[in-house]
């Protein structure tokens, strides 16, 4: 394999005083990498929102500048002082602390703990893993708590909210493919056609998951729902889902308080599944990745996946903070 640089292009995140935090593509000296059992030689990453909070800055992600996010990222290892590793071999890592506790993705090379890194499943390489990546492992966590809350595909429509971001887009995805009756809900209605082509069988916009009514429950119209967005509209999917359902919630983009009562869970028995991504258990991780290499293995189209430099990341993190973006945004480590 070829030497390892001393210098190699990342996306560095960087606050001088009480100036506002700026995101730059520049170059980083390998020796300053936070230290690991394993160096993987990044092929792609990806742009996802807990990213974009990072790019600004945010106390919750970054934690001290500078900084380099990413909380993605696929190729070679390059470098292994674990037996579980070795030189050449093709891996991944989604969330654990990768873009948080430790520099991250946006960068030509990681070095990280062993314990967090994936083999390649067979059938992915590093394009596709992230074009999956943890927009699309959180939506595989979610049907799973669907799936496990004994939601077949025969009890009812399927909500999903946020559905032309990523989360969303590989929730419709799988769903549909494992014969669920999926139901988009999107703020864009000119990317309908796109939502019907990944297998929505409706597509709604937000106002039928917005009732601002103090009612404590609504009519019953969902059998389960993967909510992307939390505040007002997670509140009033509990409140719309039927009998013994399970809402899989995994985003807060429309705000972290929950405002119902107790309702939903305790006369209608619903069950709310919260999905935490960066902190899956291993052998969970191993057997979802495994599930989207192969039985839940979905296409999304070419059109929904962008492939963007370090030094388009901050633009485009800028308009997936503001709901501008659809689909995947793959990052390639060059400047």
């Amino acid at each position: 394999m070829a030497p390892i640089l001393k210098e190699f292009p990342s996306l560095r995140i960087e606050k001088v005083g009480n100036g506002p935090a700026m995101a730059t593509a520049t170059s980083t000296a390998f020796d300053d990498l936070p230290q690991g059992e394993v160096v993987i030689e990044v092929a792609y990453s990806s742009l996802n929102y807990k990213d974009a909070l990072a790019c600004t800055g945010h106390p919750g992600v970054v934690r001290a500048f500078p900084h380099l996010p990413g909380i993605d990222a696929a190729g070679q290892v390059v470098w292994s002082a674990s037996e579980e590793f070795c030189e050449g071999q093709s891996v991944l890592v989604t969330g654990c602390g990768l873009g948080s506790e430790v520099w991250g993705g946006f960068s030509r090379y990681v070095r990280l703990p062993s314990e967090w890194v994936v083999p390649m499943p067979d059938g992915l390489d590093a394009r596709r893993a992230m074009a999956i990546g943890t927009a699309g492992f959180t939506a595989a966590q979610a049907v799973s708590a669907i799936i496990q809350s004994g939601i077949s595909p025969d009890r009812g429509e399927v909500v999903v909210t946020g559905a032309t971001g990523g989360v969303g887009l590989w929730s419709v995805a799988i769903l549909a493919k494992l014969g669920y009756q999926v139901t988009a809900v999107t703020g864009k209605p000119k990317q309908a056609e796109l939502l019907r082509a990944v297998g929505a069988r409706q597509v709604a916009g937000r106002d039928i998951v917005n009732d601002d009514s103090a009612r404590p429950l609504l009519s019953g119209q969902w059998a389960a729902a993967v909510d992307t967005l939390g505040g007002a509209p997670l509140a009033t999917i509990l409140r719309q889902t039927q009998h013994r359902g399970c809402v899989a919630a995994c985003g807060m983009a429309a705000g972290v308080d929950l405002l119902l009562t107790v309702h939903p869970f305790i006369l209608r028995g619903v069950t709310l599944a919260g999905i935490d991504s960066a902190k899956c258990p291993r052998e969970s991780r191993l057997e979802i990745w495994r599930k989207l290499a192969n039985e839940w293995r979905v296409e999304l189209p070419e059109s929904c996946i962008a492939e963007i430099s370090l030094g388009e990341v901050p633009q485009r993190a800028t308009e997936m903070l503001a709901g501008e973006t659809v689909g995947r945004a793959l990052v390639v480590p060059e400047v």
